[in-house]
């Protein structure tokens, strides 16, 4: 079961926060001891693209070697997490854009995954990239284009990403038109 992270101290006044469920609730909450507010802890919102290049009946995505922990080193599709003041679709095509310095059109939202272990919720939408050339940011190694038969399978940094990858071929195979997958991962 999730444990969310605990707050020590209420963010309102300072003062110490208490566990406990609220009158009108139904969960523990974090509520001040001194000034009664309650504060929330809700999932985080990773949000990304699934980039891709096709040529003819060929297709190729987009993938980033991350030079950020956690999981320096491995394979991701380019994501982060949603800013405030940007809808989950700019919060994408933001990090396409500093992950891999990829220019893309959005397409619609292609993935959604609950991470309950870990509080987040990932959203991919797919991207069709409109050139070759990548201009990887201080969070990438490198990015490159890969066909499925040359995914670094054992080298992915996520879960999220290998299921969103599978979906993606698995739906170019079986000439399925590309449709929402909701998944949960736990």
């Amino acid at each position: 079961m999730w444990t969310p992270h605990r707050y020590k101290f209420c963010p309102s006044c300072g003062a110490a926060v208490d566990y406990r469920v609220p009158a009108d609730d139904n969960r523990e909450r974090a509520v001040c001891s001194a000034c009664e507010a309650i504060h929330y802890e809700n999932p985080i919102n990773v949000v990304g693209t699934l980039p891709f290049w096709e040529q003819g009946d060929q297709v190729q995505v987009l993938l980033c070697r991350r030079a950020i922990e956690p999981r320096h080193g491995f394979w991701t599709l380019p994501a982060g997490f949603l800013e405030l003041g940007e809808t989950s679709a700019q919060g994408a095509q933001r990090e396409t854009d500093e992950e891999a310095g990829a220019q893309i059109e959005l397409l619609p939202l292609y993935c959604l995954m609950n991470v309950v272990p870990v509080g987040q919720i990932h959203l991919y939408y797919r991207a069709r990239l409109l050139s070759t050339e990548f201009k990887p940011g201080p969070e990438t190694l490198e990015a490159r284009l890969f066909h499925e038969h040359e995914l670094p399978w054992d080298e992915l940094a996520f879960r999220t990403v290998r299921e969103t990858l599978r979906r993606f071929f698995e739906d170019r195979r079986l000439g399925r038109p590309y449709a929402l997958h909701c998944a949960d991962i736990s």
